[in-house]
Protein backbone atom coordinates (compact mmCIF):
# COMPACT_ATOMS: atom_id res chain seq x y z
CA UNK A 1 0.00 0.00 0.00
CA UNK A 2 1.48 3.39 -0.70
CA UNK A 3 1.96 5.20 2.45
CA UNK A 4 1.77 7.88 1.13
CA UNK A 5 -1.70 7.85 1.06
CA UNK A 6 -3.87 8.44 4.64
CA UNK A 7 -7.32 7.06 5.08
CA UNK A 8 -10.06 9.49 5.13
CA UNK A 9 -11.23 10.62 8.68
CA UNK A 10 -14.38 9.96 9.34
CA UNK A 11 -16.48 12.42 11.67
CA UNK A 12 -18.54 10.57 14.58
CA UNK A 13 -22.22 12.96 14.65
CA UNK A 14 -24.18 12.25 17.92
CA UNK A 15 -27.57 13.88 17.35
CA UNK A 16 -30.07 15.40 19.96
CA UNK A 17 -33.77 15.49 18.81
CA UNK A 18 -36.41 14.16 21.16
CA UNK A 19 -38.72 13.03 18.39
CA UNK A 20 -37.41 9.53 17.09
CA UNK A 21 -39.14 10.53 13.03
CA UNK A 22 -37.08 13.43 13.38
CA UNK A 23 -33.68 11.56 14.37
CA UNK A 24 -34.38 8.60 11.86
CA UNK A 25 -34.52 11.64 9.17
CA UNK A 26 -31.41 13.51 9.96
CA UNK A 27 -29.76 10.29 10.33
CA UNK A 28 -30.51 8.90 6.49
CA UNK A 29 -29.69 12.71 5.60
CA UNK A 30 -26.19 12.51 7.38
CA UNK A 31 -25.04 9.06 6.20
CA UNK A 32 -25.08 9.86 2.56
CA UNK A 33 -21.77 11.40 3.24
CA UNK A 34 -19.00 9.11 2.77
CA UNK A 35 -16.96 10.40 6.07
CA UNK A 36 -19.72 10.95 8.32
CA UNK A 37 -21.42 8.63 10.74
CA UNK A 38 -23.65 9.00 13.53
CA UNK A 39 -22.16 7.68 16.70
CA UNK A 40 -25.34 7.98 18.30
CA UNK A 41 -28.92 9.78 19.01
CA UNK A 42 -29.84 11.12 22.67
CA UNK A 43 -33.33 12.12 23.19
CA UNK A 44 -33.18 14.93 26.48
CA UNK A 45 -30.69 16.59 28.17
CA UNK A 46 -30.10 13.46 31.06
CA UNK A 47 -29.22 10.74 28.15
CA UNK A 48 -27.12 13.16 25.93
CA UNK A 49 -24.80 13.74 28.89
CA UNK A 50 -24.96 10.75 30.10
CA UNK A 51 -23.58 9.50 26.54
CA UNK A 52 -20.99 12.14 26.17
CA UNK A 53 -19.56 10.60 29.29
CA UNK A 54 -18.80 7.09 27.17
CA UNK A 55 -17.29 8.68 24.50
CA UNK A 56 -17.24 12.72 22.65
CA UNK A 57 -18.36 12.29 19.20
CA UNK A 58 -16.79 14.87 16.75
CA UNK A 59 -19.89 16.71 16.72
CA UNK A 60 -23.65 17.67 18.71
CA UNK A 61 -26.25 18.04 16.56
CA UNK A 62 -28.20 19.90 19.24
CA UNK A 63 -32.24 20.27 18.72
CA UNK A 64 -32.67 23.43 21.13
CA UNK A 65 -36.49 22.64 22.12
CA UNK A 66 -36.58 19.60 24.15
CA UNK A 67 -38.88 18.47 25.96
CA UNK A 68 -36.77 17.91 29.01
CA UNK A 69 -34.64 20.89 28.90
CA UNK A 70 -34.06 24.20 26.71
CA UNK A 71 -30.85 23.57 23.98
CA UNK A 72 -29.71 26.50 25.44
CA UNK A 73 -29.32 25.43 29.04
CA UNK A 74 -27.94 22.00 27.56
CA UNK A 75 -25.27 23.93 25.46
CA UNK A 76 -23.95 25.81 28.89
CA UNK A 77 -24.01 22.46 30.85
CA UNK A 78 -22.17 20.25 27.65
CA UNK A 79 -19.66 23.49 27.94
CA UNK A 80 -18.88 23.16 31.45
CA UNK A 81 -18.37 19.46 31.61
CA UNK A 82 -16.75 18.63 28.26
CA UNK A 83 -15.31 21.79 27.03
CA UNK A 84 -14.95 22.74 23.25
CA UNK A 85 -16.79 19.73 21.57
CA UNK A 86 -18.47 21.60 18.64
CA UNK A 87 -22.10 21.95 18.52
CA UNK A 88 -24.56 22.96 16.01
CA UNK A 89 -27.77 23.83 17.31
CA UNK A 90 -30.94 23.71 15.34
CA UNK A 91 -34.06 25.11 15.57
CA UNK A 92 -37.29 25.74 14.20
CA UNK A 93 -37.71 29.20 16.31
CA UNK A 94 -36.96 32.41 14.91
CA UNK A 95 -33.15 32.84 14.52
CA UNK A 96 -33.12 36.54 15.79
CA UNK A 97 -34.27 35.36 19.07
CA UNK A 98 -32.61 32.69 19.37
CA UNK A 99 -29.24 32.05 16.81
CA UNK A 100 -27.33 34.84 19.40
CA UNK A 101 -28.36 33.38 22.56
CA UNK A 102 -27.04 29.87 21.24
CA UNK A 103 -23.53 31.06 20.52
CA UNK A 104 -23.35 33.00 23.78
CA UNK A 105 -24.10 29.98 25.31
CA UNK A 106 -21.02 28.00 23.38
CA UNK A 107 -22.77 26.99 20.63
CA UNK A 108 -20.32 26.69 17.27
CA UNK A 109 -23.55 27.10 14.60
CA UNK A 110 -26.91 27.71 14.80
CA UNK A 111 -29.04 26.43 11.57
CA UNK A 112 -32.96 26.69 11.06
CA UNK A 113 -34.83 23.06 10.34
CA UNK A 114 -36.23 24.17 7.20
CA UNK A 115 -33.16 24.97 5.92
CA UNK A 116 -31.99 21.59 7.15
CA UNK A 117 -32.37 19.24 3.66
CA UNK A 118 -30.07 21.69 2.09
CA UNK A 119 -27.52 23.16 3.99
CA UNK A 120 -27.02 21.09 6.91
CA UNK A 121 -23.99 19.29 5.52
CA UNK A 122 -22.58 22.41 4.75
CA UNK A 123 -22.87 23.80 8.26
CA UNK A 124 -21.17 20.45 10.10
CA UNK A 125 -18.85 20.80 7.80
CA UNK A 126 -17.86 24.47 8.45
CA UNK A 127 -18.24 23.94 12.50
CA UNK A 128 -15.54 20.98 11.73
CA UNK A 129 -13.53 22.78 10.22
CA UNK A 130 -13.16 25.52 13.40
CA UNK A 131 -15.97 27.96 11.86
CA UNK A 132 -19.14 29.55 12.71
CA UNK A 133 -21.78 28.87 11.01
CA UNK A 134 -24.84 31.27 11.21
CA UNK A 135 -27.24 32.31 8.59
CA UNK A 136 -26.51 35.66 6.28
CA UNK A 137 -29.48 37.85 8.23
CA UNK A 138 -27.71 36.53 11.56
CA UNK A 139 -24.53 37.37 10.49
CA UNK A 140 -25.71 41.12 9.88
CA UNK A 141 -27.33 40.84 12.93
CA UNK A 142 -24.35 39.85 14.85
CA UNK A 143 -22.27 43.01 13.06
CA UNK A 144 -25.28 45.42 14.10
CA UNK A 145 -25.16 44.34 17.75
CA UNK A 146 -21.39 44.79 17.62
CA UNK A 147 -21.42 48.44 16.30
CA UNK A 148 -24.08 49.55 18.34
CA UNK A 149 -24.01 47.55 21.08
CA UNK A 150 -26.40 49.94 23.42
CA UNK A 151 -28.49 50.10 21.05
CA UNK A 152 -32.14 48.97 21.20
CA UNK A 153 -32.90 50.05 17.50
CA UNK A 154 -33.54 46.43 16.36
CA UNK A 155 -34.91 45.09 19.61
CA UNK A 156 -38.23 43.80 20.40
CA UNK A 157 -39.59 43.16 24.10
CA UNK A 158 -39.26 39.29 23.38
CA UNK A 159 -35.58 39.99 22.26
CA UNK A 160 -34.99 41.31 25.78
CA UNK A 161 -36.15 38.12 27.85
CA UNK A 162 -33.44 36.65 29.50
CA UNK A 163 -32.33 33.03 28.50
CA UNK A 164 -34.11 31.05 31.04
CA UNK A 165 -37.33 33.33 30.79
CA UNK A 166 -37.58 32.88 27.34
CA UNK A 167 -37.51 29.27 28.13
CA UNK A 168 -40.46 29.78 30.49
CA UNK A 169 -42.43 31.71 27.91
CA UNK A 170 -41.72 28.56 25.36
CA UNK A 171 -43.02 25.96 27.75
CA UNK A 172 -46.14 28.20 28.59
CA UNK A 173 -46.57 28.41 24.79
CA UNK A 174 -46.53 24.47 24.94
CA UNK A 175 -49.22 24.17 27.66
CA UNK A 176 -47.16 23.53 30.45
CA UNK A 177 -48.39 25.11 33.62
CA UNK A 178 -46.33 26.34 36.73
CA UNK A 179 -45.95 23.35 38.57
CA UNK A 180 -45.47 21.15 35.36
CA UNK A 181 -42.72 24.14 34.10
CA UNK A 182 -41.03 23.59 38.15
CA UNK A 183 -40.71 19.97 37.67
CA UNK A 184 -39.14 20.30 34.37
CA UNK A 185 -36.57 22.82 35.11
CA UNK A 186 -36.06 21.48 38.90
CA UNK A 187 -37.31 24.90 39.70
CA UNK A 188 -39.73 26.19 43.00
CA UNK A 189 -42.76 27.18 41.58
CA UNK A 190 -42.17 30.22 43.29
CA UNK A 191 -39.11 30.89 41.09
CA UNK A 192 -41.43 30.14 38.10
CA UNK A 193 -43.95 32.48 39.16
CA UNK A 194 -41.24 35.08 39.32
CA UNK A 195 -40.27 34.05 35.80
CA UNK A 196 -43.65 35.02 35.04
CA UNK A 197 -43.75 38.26 36.22
CA UNK A 198 -40.60 39.02 34.87
CA UNK A 199 -42.29 38.01 31.44
CA UNK A 200 -44.92 39.72 31.48
CA UNK A 201 -43.09 43.12 32.80
CA UNK A 202 -41.05 42.94 29.74
CA UNK A 203 -44.01 42.36 27.53
CA UNK A 204 -46.42 44.47 28.75
CA UNK A 205 -48.55 41.99 29.59
CA UNK A 206 -51.52 42.31 32.15
CA UNK A 207 -53.15 39.11 32.72
CA UNK A 208 -52.36 35.51 32.68
CA UNK A 209 -54.18 34.63 29.53
CA UNK A 210 -52.88 37.15 27.45
CA UNK A 211 -49.49 35.53 28.21
CA UNK A 212 -50.54 32.22 27.45
CA UNK A 213 -51.90 33.60 24.11
CA UNK A 214 -49.10 35.34 23.60
CA UNK A 215 -46.59 31.96 24.02
CA UNK A 216 -48.92 29.97 22.27
CA UNK A 217 -48.83 32.49 19.51
CA UNK A 218 -45.19 32.53 19.29
CA UNK A 219 -44.26 28.44 19.62
CA UNK A 220 -47.05 27.97 16.83
CA UNK A 221 -45.83 30.27 14.15
CA UNK A 222 -41.94 30.04 15.60
CA UNK A 223 -42.24 34.40 15.48
CA UNK A 224 -42.66 36.70 18.10
CA UNK A 225 -45.87 37.85 18.93
CA UNK A 226 -47.02 41.31 17.94
CA UNK A 227 -46.63 43.30 21.10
Amino acid sequence: MDRTTKAKKTYQILIVDDHPIIRKGIRALLEQEADFEVSGEAAGRSELLSTLRLDIPDLILLDISLQSSDGIEVTKAIRAEFGGVPILVVSMHDENLYAERSLRAGANGYIMKQEMAENVVKAIRQVLAGKIYVSDNVRQKVLRDLTHPNSDIHSTPIERLSDRELEVFRLIGEGKGTRQISEMLNLSIKTIETYRAHIKDKLAIKSASELARCAVSWVESGKAPNL
